[in-house]
């Protein structure tokens, strides 16, 4: 079931930031942190994954069963990626169906083209907003919880402009979207058009070395948003971390010696991946063994 409280937060106007997690160490230290939302992020998920690019090769098996433990996993409500919905309106029912049943709380579909690619990198094409409008409608009679939401995204910006973005945010809507998306705005004044001209909840997509400003999370509230993700956040950190160790190992030849506090701890770590709980119960049913 979908998690109400992430529909509460945004019916009380409390502006969302999400983390952005792609595997489940990511995932359970953020769900740790006290987050509103979690945002499980396409490209990070197939990245570690995978180990590809997020050009559209994943399909909804690879993804609806990383979606599904993530929310599984966590507390905090997740918000999950589901790129096109993988295919035609019959894909997007099943999707929605199977996203929702596996425990997400929102669902975000985009009007690419299949196969899609990601929002910050060029050649994006997206299909005819009325194909679109139908995906949504389609999502929004699929879903059994009204706390379980759609967020419909658009990718039109980059390569049709943003009175077509716009136009498509609001035709999404008035499909039965709950939040929209309007991907890749280049500047703070486009964004503000954005959350002017938009009657629905706003979501902003902040990407390190992407093509929009990452605006403070009250500026963004003050221009109309209500939620900001930052799906790259996490794995950008943690490939700096892997980088960073390994050459220390390759050129040391052990892990001595590195800064104070440049890993996580080897009995945090324990304690994150619920190893105490190993240990009592091991520790209450030894004597049926012994």
């Amino acid at each position: 079931m979908a998690d109400p409280s992430l529909k509460a937060a945004l019916d009380a106007g409390r502006f969302v930031v999400a983390p952005g997690i792609f595997d489940m160490i990511s995932a359970r230290v953020a769900d740790g942190l006290g987050f509103t939302a979690l945002y499980a992020t396409g490209y990070g998920t197939v990245a570690s994954h995978l180990g590809i690019a997020d050009a559209g090769v994943a399909t909804y098996s690879d993804m609806v069963s990383r979606m599904g433990r993530f929310a599984q996993g966590c507390r905090t409500p997740v918000i999950a990626d589901a790129d096109t919905g993988y295919g035609g309106l019959l894909n997007v029912r099943h999707t929605v169906m199977g996203y929702e049943g596996a425990g997400v709380t929102a669902i975000q579909i985009e009007d690419q083209e299949v196969p899609k690619k990601c929002g910050h990198t060029p050649g994006r094409r997206v299909i005819a907003a009325r194909d679109m409008a139908l995906k949504i409608e389609v999502a929004a009679e699929a879903r059994r919880d009204p706390n379980f939401l759609i967020i419909a995204r658009t990718d039109a910006r980059t390569g049709l402009g943003l009175d077509e973005a716009i136009e498509r945010g609001k035709l999404y809507r008035r499909a039965g979207a709950d939040i929209v998306f309007i991907e890749s705005p280049e500047s703070e004044d486009e964004m503000k058009r954005i959350g002017q001209e938009i009657d629905a909840p706003l979501l902003a997509n902040n990407v390190e070395g992407g093509r929009t400003p990452i605006l403070p999370a009250e500026r963004l509230k003050a221009i109309g948003y209500d939620i900001a993700i930052f799906p790259a956040i996490g794995f950008l950190a943690a490939a700096a971390a892997f980088e960073r160790v390994y050459t220390h190992l390759r050129d040391h030849g052990d892990s001595n010696d590195r800064p104070a506090g440049d890993d996580y701890g080897f009995g945090r770590m324990n304690e994150l991946m619920q190893f105490p709980e190993v240990w009592e119960f091991e520790r209450r049913w030894a004597r049926e063994e012994g």
